[in-house]
Parts: structure tokens; C-alpha cells; sequence
């Protein structure tokens, strides 16, 4: 029986061959070892806030260094690169728009409730 353009005969054959591999003596399973996992470090919210506002601001500025060196003539600025910061910093500040009406929501959300 042809499944997808794929034989199920091959598909058993294929996984006879790994069972087959599988089972050859001499082959152990490999070890995991664990260990207690570190305390993760705190991150205040305010920190995380601002880092990610920062590359959005990067993002910004790179781009408009790119757009103006391009339109300056700058060889060493193609248009593609130009396009691709540009929309890269436009994505940025659209998910940060988008996180920003999440919080704003949230934050009605909680004033709205009733204690």
C-alpha cells in the first residue's frame, strides 16, 4: 500500500532496521545525567522593560543610519539591507505596540475587578 508517495513496506523495513540497530549488543543507551538545577536569577520586570525597549529603540536608530546613508549614496548600504532594518525595526515597534495594549488591558482588567 503506497501512503504519500511512500511504500509501507519501506516504512516497516525502516523501522525493523532501527529496532534491529537498536538491539545489536555492545550498544548502551546514552547516560543522562542530571543535576540540581541552579536557582535561576531574578529579573525585575522594570529591567526586562527596558532592555527590550532599548533593541526596539537599536532597531530604530539603525535603521534610519541605514535609510540615511543610503539615500546619501553611501556604497556600503544596499537597498535590500536598508529595506530588510527597516522592517525588521518596523516589526519590533509593532510587537511593542502590541505588548503595550496587552499591559494597558491588563492593567483595566484589574482595576475593573471587584474586591
Amino acid at each position: 500500500m503506497k501512503t504519500g508517495g511512500i511504500d509501507s513496506t519501506q516504512i516497516q523495513n525502516m523501522i525493523a532496521q532501527l529496532k534491529a540497530h537498536a538491539a545489536r549488543p555492545g550498544l548502551t543507551p546514552p547516560v543522562i545525567k542530571t543535576e540540581p538545577a541552579a536557582a535561576a536569577p531574578r529579573v525585575q520586570f522594570a529591567d526586562a522593560l527596558k532592555s527590550a525597549l532599548d533593541g526596539v529603540n537599536a532597531s530604530q536608530v539603525k535603521a534610519e543610519d541605514m535609510s540615511q546613508k543610503f539615500a546619501l549614496g553611501d556604497d556600503s548600504v544596499s537597498l535590500s539591507d536598508m529595506m530588510i532594518a527597516t522592517q525588521k525595526a518596523s516589526i519590533n515597534f509593532q510587537a511593542t505596540i502590541q505588548v503595550r495594549n496587552k499591559l494597558v488591558s491588563a492593567y483595566h482588567d484589574i482595576m475593573n475587578m471587584q474586591v
